[in-house]
């Protein structure tokens, strides 16, 4: 999605964007501060920055029938899932909240980060643990069974895809900057799109051990039509993931959904 901007393959204008790669908690914890004008974050946690964000019409990243899982060493039951020791990926992300819509809110759960989850319910030190990335696609090989994939039941539950992550910007930058920022972002998702080898070169940098073929697969689960557009689809699936998060008494408060419009 950011190749083309970070690497200068489009003009930009008096924008200058810089690659900061951080997990997506630690993202989330930033646009809290307000630090960033320009950022990635999880769903879950713009329902906490909307007096200082808007969300891009692009850039998002949504699991059409699938999206995180919890996985474990055995099967376990939904009613079961309270009593485990469960590692979670950080509490604003937008799989912490799937989680908690299908199991409740009284779950024994720690933080750690996203990428050492399989390896801590591999030596016991957690009952399951809930992933994101590309633990989606190489938890089998590692002998865990999947206790529940979000997408799945989310779409079970509604018929919409489960939103996870957007693209912000602070409103502070004033709409003309915001729109502009927004048609900037949109064209480096098509370049990146139209020069797909050259971008999964890039993308490789930062595929933590996986093969090119697998990285590819992920990058097509999360890179593609609601990437261009969320749509009428992935804006209602946006604030009816919110709304259910109100209504069951996880967010502090109700989610004001705003897009920059293009």
């Amino acid at each position: 999605m950011f190749y083309a901007l970070t690497h200068h393959k489009i003009e930009t204008g008096p924008y200058d964007f810089v690659h900061q790669l951080e997990d997506i908690e630690t993202l989330n914890r930033r646009a809290l501060a307000g630090e960033l004008e320009v950022s990635a974050v999880s769903i879950h946690a713009y329902a906490y920055l909307s007096d200082k964000y808007a969300l891009l019409p692009n850039g998002a990243s949504m699991g059409d029938r699938y999206g995180p899982m919890l996985v474990a060493k055995r099967q376990y039951s939904q009613t079961e899932i309270p009593n485990l020791r469960i590692a979670v990926p950080g509490t604003l992300t937008s799989a912490f909240l799937s989680l908690q819509l299908w199991a409740g809110r009284n779950l024994k759960y720690e933080v750690v980060p996203f990428d050492r989850i399989l390896d801590e319910v591999l030596a016991d030190r957690f009952d399951a643990g809930l992933i994101i990335h590309e633990g989606q696609l190489t938890y089998a090989e590692s002998g865990l069974h999947l206790v529940q994939d979000f997408g799945v039941w989310w779409h079970e539950k509604t018929g919409l895809p489960l939103p996870l992550g957007g693209n912000i910007v602070r409103k502070d930058l004033g709409p003309a900057a915001m729109k502009e920022i927004a048609r900037l972002v949109l064209e480096s998702i098509q370049y990146g799109l139209d020069h797909r080898e050259d971008a999964i070169d890039y993308a490789m940098k930062y595929g933590r051990g996986i093969d090119r073929k697998l990285a590819d697969q992920f990058i097509g689960m999360y890179v593609n039509d609601f990437t261009r557009d969320y749509g009428p689809e992935g804006r209602k699936a946006v604030v009816e993931f919110l709304k259910a998060g109100w209504e069951a008494k996880i967010l502090s408060k109700p989610a004001v959904v705003e897009f920059v419009e293009l």
